[in-house]
């Protein structure tokens, strides 16, 4: 009895340990094949994976990521909720479904679910600046200085708010957007936002 059941836990181990390979084995064309920029074989690869692990989270979550890339963003917001669904609590989901409402303009939406992200997780990074960019998009602006002064107190040289900030004073006039645009430059004197900017003919 006691070799039998030492030989059926052997055969349970090898098993799993070949079903792991697989998936590894799985995830690394995947991931070869987005690195070319061929996304649609990087999602054929996994889909026989897909079909035994529809609520996979992570499944769920890559075929976003790749349809997101693909600019297939339909599809990219159908996995990306999916991805939230099955880990409620995921914040990480919940950013990409506001990526892509970000990209086809849907800011109402990304305003309304990164706000729910900063009920939970005020700090969160991402959470505000996306909320930001949703919020200048419509031309909220006070409320978007508001979201980056918070953001800039905890970062004071982030370059990517420094930006947002910069967008925020060019679009209502500010008397200090070409002092913000030196200062950009000076931590990153190769900044393409500001140099395109300042290359523009006015």
């Amino acid at each position: 009895m006691l070799k039998y059941i030492v030989l059926l836990f052997l055969t349970l181990s090898l098993y799993a340990e070949h079903v792991d390979d697989e998936i590894k084995n799985l995830y690394t064309k995947s991931y070869d094949y987005e690195g070319v920029g061929n996304y649609s074989e990087a999602l054929k690869v996994l889909a026989p994976l897909y079909a035994k692990y529809p609520k996979g989270y992570t499944l769920n979550l890559r075929f976003a990521w790749l349809f997101y890339l693909d600019k297939k963003y339909k599809n990219a917001e159908t996995y990306y909720k999916s991805a939230a669904l099955t880990s409620p609590y995921s914040i990480e989901a919940k950013l990409g479904l506001i990526s892509v409402y970000l990209v086809t303009s849907s800011f109402a939406d990304a305003e309304l679910l990164s706000n729910e992200i900063l009920k939970k997780d005020y700090y969160n990074y991402y959470a505000n600046m996306y909320t930001t960019q949703a919020l200048i998009a419509q031309k909220k602006y006070p409320e978007a200085l508001s979201s980056v002064q918070k953001m800039l107190a905890l970062y004071p040289t982030d370059v990517s708010y420094l930006e947002l900030l910069a967008v925020i004073y060019k679009a209502t006039k500010h008397d200090s957007l070409h002092e913000l645009y030196e200062n950009i430059l000076i931590l990153d004197p190769n900044n393409v936002f500001v140099k395109k900017i300042l290359s523009t003919p006015k």
